[in-house]
């Protein structure tokens, strides 16, 4: 199957994010292309059996937390019948930026189909579990 991983990065932890989730997948035997939300692999999207989209927290500590640089996450081209999975990383709390950038891809058309928030301090742990959950949507139909 095939999966293309987008990402919004500040700091670079979404960014390392996204290379630990294309390489795990790759090890579970599935393709995986990882973009950065300027610049889009339009062919992989065509192709892809799934989307994924992962960004950084923005916002204060403990209110009006979002999708970081969300202006350029609602550039992100159209995902008309594509399915995809959200996820975003932070620090301290990520507040409601899981269902925020859920409705700008749902703006977008893809068809959100689960999402994850990834503490900043556990990485590695949060990327195994959004790859486990990821995997389940790839099982062939």
């Amino acid at each position: 199957m095939k999966v293309l991983i987008i990402y919004e990065s500040l700091t670079g932890t979404t960014r390392r994010a996204a290379f630990m989730i294309a390489e795990r997948l790759y090890e579970e035997g599935h393709e995986a292309v990882v973009s950065p939300v300027t610049h889009v692999d339009l062919q992989a999207l065509k192709e892809a059996d799934l989307v994924v989209v992962g960004t950084w927290t923005d916002g204060i500590v403990f209110f009006g937390q979002g999708p970081g640089r969300a202006e350029r996450l609602r550039r992100l081209p159209v995902m008309y019948g594509k399915r995809c999975v959200v996820y975003c990383t932070y620090a301290i709390d990520p507040g409601h930026t899981l269902e925020k950038l859920a409705d700008i891809l749902r703006d977008r058309g893809a068809d959100v189909v689960g999402g994850l928030a990834i503490r900043r301090g556990a990485l590695e742990e949060g990327v195994e579990e959004l790859v486990r959950r990821l995997l389940a949507l790839l099982v062939p139909a």
